[in-house]
């Protein structure tokens, strides 16, 4: 099996090619970039770097969401466009999915972490059990004191991670006091291998079915939404 994972849900590009018993390649770009520019090139070239070639895929694991508006809905179209030329089976994985490889051997739970601004954020509560990754809480939007308030409920110590976690650090280390523990600067990028091991042992379902998953509406439809009931409420 030769599984083509892709990760374009917020800033980092990740991209992996991997095996059931080898991580044949990984990239990961960091960078403020257009990943509708970036992501097929990148995938190109990693491909030719190990002497692989579209046909020997046999399938695709791509990051769902949530995270970027845009860079979700770029990551599975692209997706979706490849698994359906190719005939090869796709499965969409939550993005918060990519950072829990820091805690497969943490004593608790592991919290990734997406700002989603305002001092909200996109987060979820899991936890490895046996080496299989178990969700304990599914993935939400929103206050992230609320949640941190709801995390301090909870008995086990528990593990941030992902580059925005700093962001909420001070408030983090308040609620939850030593309890509270941060994965490293190089724990922290979300891995593309990491998606592709959970998604190498889903079942897939139909590629048409396969959509982002934005917890949330983008905001320029939450926008939209609203000068809509104002017009509305005007004609009235």
């Amino acid at each position: 099996m030769n599984v083509l994972v892709i990760d374009t849900s917020n800033i980092p590009l990740s991209i992996a090619v991997l095996t059931e018993q080898t991580v044949i390649a990984e990239t990961i770009i960091n960078s403020k970039k257009n990943h509708s520019l970036q992501a097929m090139p990148a995938i190109e070239s990693m491909l030719r770097s190990v002497d692989l070639s579209p046909k020997d895929l046999t399938r695709i694991v791509v990051a769902k969401g949530p995270g970027s508006y845009t860079g979700v809905r770029i990551g599975v179209t692209l997706a979706k466009t490849l698994a359906w030329t190719l005939s090869i089976p796709l499965v969409a994985v939550s993005s918060l999915a990519a950072l829990t490889g820091a805690g497969r051997y943490f004593d608790g739970y592991i919290c990734p972490v997406f700002n989603a601004r305002r001092g909200q954020a996109y987060t979820g509560l899991y936890a490895y059990k046996d080496q299989e990754l178990v969700q304990v809480k599914e993935d939400l939007n929103g206050l992230m004191e609320d949640w941190l308030n709801e995390l301090s409920l909870m008995d086990r110590k528990i593990l941030f991670t992902g580059q925005d976690a700093a962001v909420f650090r001070e408030l983090i280390i308040e609620k939850l006091g030593d309890r509270a523990v941060f994965a490293t600067i190089t724990e922290n990028m979300p891995r593309a291998a990491e998606l592709g091991l959970i998604g190498m042992n889903m079942e897939p379902g139909n590629v048409h079915d396969v959509v982002p998953n934005y917890i949330r509406m983008a905001e320029a439809e939450t926008k939209w939404l609203q000068q809509q009931k104002k017009v509305d409420a005007n004609d009235r």
